[in-house]
């Protein structure tokens, strides 16, 4: 596991693994989605470790990311992975025209806000734009040993929220009120792909019917 963030190797591309224009299961509202490739935290028993490499993903501007964000025309954008802070320069781009444009960025790390913080005093301007362009933070690895089966959007309890901004004042008051959900998508050609979070049972037996393994980001 890395202890800081790994530079960018272009400041203004992100490797897209994953774009949803609208979803409803990972986080508050109705939201855009967008999974990166390439992830350097590595979490035992993490859902995505198909994202782990850094190879692969569509590696798009982060203008025209931005733009497509906007053109989704939700509540707010979505930063999962992989690792968002390792491309931090490039998604803090559209992290701040999604901002300008007067919707909300919400960032998953599995960086704790100690390292987040070490990077930033050791100069990584990167990593604090891309905390300047999220509302609200959710930080620390997957601990597999450690289900979270009372708050929303997290696997693990020692997962925080962060708030950021004024953007989601009352959002930790009764954040275990919020149900999680999950989304299953089924494709023109047949793909399966799984978001949002459940324990495996609970998706096994979602599952079942469709009678193969899906990709679930």
């Amino acid at each position: 596991m890395a202890d800081l963030p790994r530079p960018a190797g272009d400041p203004d591309l992100v490797a897209v693994a994953r774009f949803l224009a609208v979803t409803h299961a990972e986080g508050p509202g109705e939201r855009t989605a967008v999974w990166v490739q390439g992830c350097t935290v590595r979490c035992a028993g993490c859902f995505n470790p198909h994202l782990w490499t850094f190879r692969g993903g569509q590696r798009t501007p982060s203008d025209a990311l931005a733009a497509r964000v906007l053109a989704a025309n939700t509540t707010g954008l979505t930063l999962l992975g992989g690792e968002p802070f390792d491309q931090a320069a490039a998604l803090a781009k559209v992290a701040a025209a999604v901002q300008a444009a007067g919707r909300s960025v919400m960032t998953f790390t599995g960086y704790t806000t100690a390292q987040l913080d070490r990077a930033v005093a050791a100069g990584r301007g990167d990593v604090a734009a891309l905390l300047a362009g999220t509302d609200l933070l959710v930080a620390g690895p997957y601990l597999a040993d450690r289900l979270d089966l009372a708050r929303p959007w997290v696997g693990s309890t020692n997962q925080e929220f962060v708030l950021l901004t004024d953007r989601f004042p009352h959002l930790l008051d009764d954040l275990t009120a919020t149900p999680d959900r999950v989304e299953v998508t089924v494709g023109a050609d047949g793909r399966v792909e799984v978001n949002g979070w459940a324990d495996l049972d609970a998706l096994d037996t979602l599952l079942a019917d469709l009678g193969r393994v899906p990709r679930r980001s």
